[in-house]
């Protein structure tokens, strides 16, 4: 392979790897959300297990309760997080396949094609189970009496 030949190819797979890029700042972005998401879990945890009730006391029930949501809602945000980095990882070895293929010749193509549906895949159940966490979220929220799914006349 000659030198020209080699830097039109790496001039190619450089703008290929273009767009792979913009998805890995996408997925940085989600990653941040759901970083931010599971703090507050685990913040709103904190405060309800510093809080003493008497043992079998409605308020004990209460706060049991929404430990197991909050529970709940942090392994959703937990898959998430882990699925958003196993995509942003595929994308990674879809950018690396790209550059072992140009400067190879190796002939990839089908390796870069299903390391990308894997990463989009993993996308995908991430933001599945953030859509199940969010849900899970705003049925446990009630503005006082008023739950923010069901609708309810004002009084």
């Amino acid at each position: 392979m000659d030198v020209p030949s080699a830097a039109a190819d790496i001039a190619r797979v450089i703008e290929l790897a273009v767009a792979p890029v913009f998805l890995l700042t996408a997925i940085s972005g989600a990653l941040s959300v759901l970083s931010v998401r599971m703090g507050r879990i685990i913040d709103r945890g904190r405060r309800l297990n510093e809080l003493s009730c008497e043992e079998g006391s409605a308020a004990a029930r209460e706060i049991e309760i929404e430990q197991h949501s909050l529970a709940m809602r942090a392994r959703l945000i937990s898959r998430a997080i882990t699925m958003c980095t196993m995509s942003a990882l595929f994308v990674c070895f879809v950018i690396i396949s790209l550059f072992l293929d140009a400067l190879f010749s190796v002939g990839l193509e089908l390796v870069i094609a299903v390391q990308f549906m894997i990463a989009l895949g993993c996308l995908s159940f991430a933001l599945l189970t953030f859509l199940r966490e969010i849900g899970k979220s705003a049925r446990s929220f009630r503005f006082g009496r008023y739950n923010i799914l069901k609708r309810v006349p004002p009084p």
